[in-house]
């Protein structure tokens, strides 16, 4: 099974479960997908290869299928490039929680299939290297200790978006089925 397929047959059981990588405030664009690349690197398989290279040089090489990365306030600030979404889903990532998101990041992630989370209880309570697990359907982020924090559950149709792996694959989907 291929990392998309294995994040996606998670994500459409609305849970998943992974590791933490934890990052601090106002993680811009350029420091998730090095700017260096935007114009010389447009495979996204690629683009996985270079995912928070400038912030973390270990994160590319052992991020695993479903890993979720936690991070402080400002996620995904600066520029509205979509690859500072694409290399994160690329490389399997399967959610990001944070204290707050730069709101064209955020919408990217939807658009892109990537469960962006806004929880800061969590943010401030789980440790990197902790496995978690977000349950979509009940709005509820578990630590390996037990805690639970809630996050508002999203719309049916923006989990619909993110199950079937984007806004296209989703927009394909129904049309299809109008047909």
């Amino acid at each position: 099974m291929s990392t998309e397929q294995n994040r996606k047959s998670k994500i459409e059981n609305r849970k998943l479960s992974g590791r933490v990588w934890k990052y601090g405030d106002g993680v811009n664009t350029d420091v998730i997908f090095p700017g260096k690349y935007t114009y010389t690197v447009s495979d996204p398989a690629e683009m996985a290869r270079y995912a928070l290279e400038d912030l973390d040089p270990t994160f590319a090489g052992n991020v695993r299928p479903g890993d979720v990365i936690v991070a402080g306030k400002n996620w995904g600030n600066g520029s509205s490039r979509e690859q500072a979404v694409t290399c994160l889903k690329q490389a399997g990532v399967g959610a990001v929680i944070a204290a707050s998101f730069a709101r064209i990041w955020y919408r990217n992630a939807i658009n892109s299939g990537l469960l962006a989370i806004t929880c800061p209880q969590a943010v401030d309570a789980v440790n990197a290297g902790e496995q978690i697990e977000i349950d979509m359907q009940a709005g509820v982020i578990t630590t390996a200790a037990g805690q639970q924090f809630s996050f508002p559950p999203f719309d049916p149709a923006v989990q619909a978006i993110i199950a079937d792996g984007g806004l296209i694959p989703h927009l394909k989907k129904q049309f299809q089925k109008a047909d």
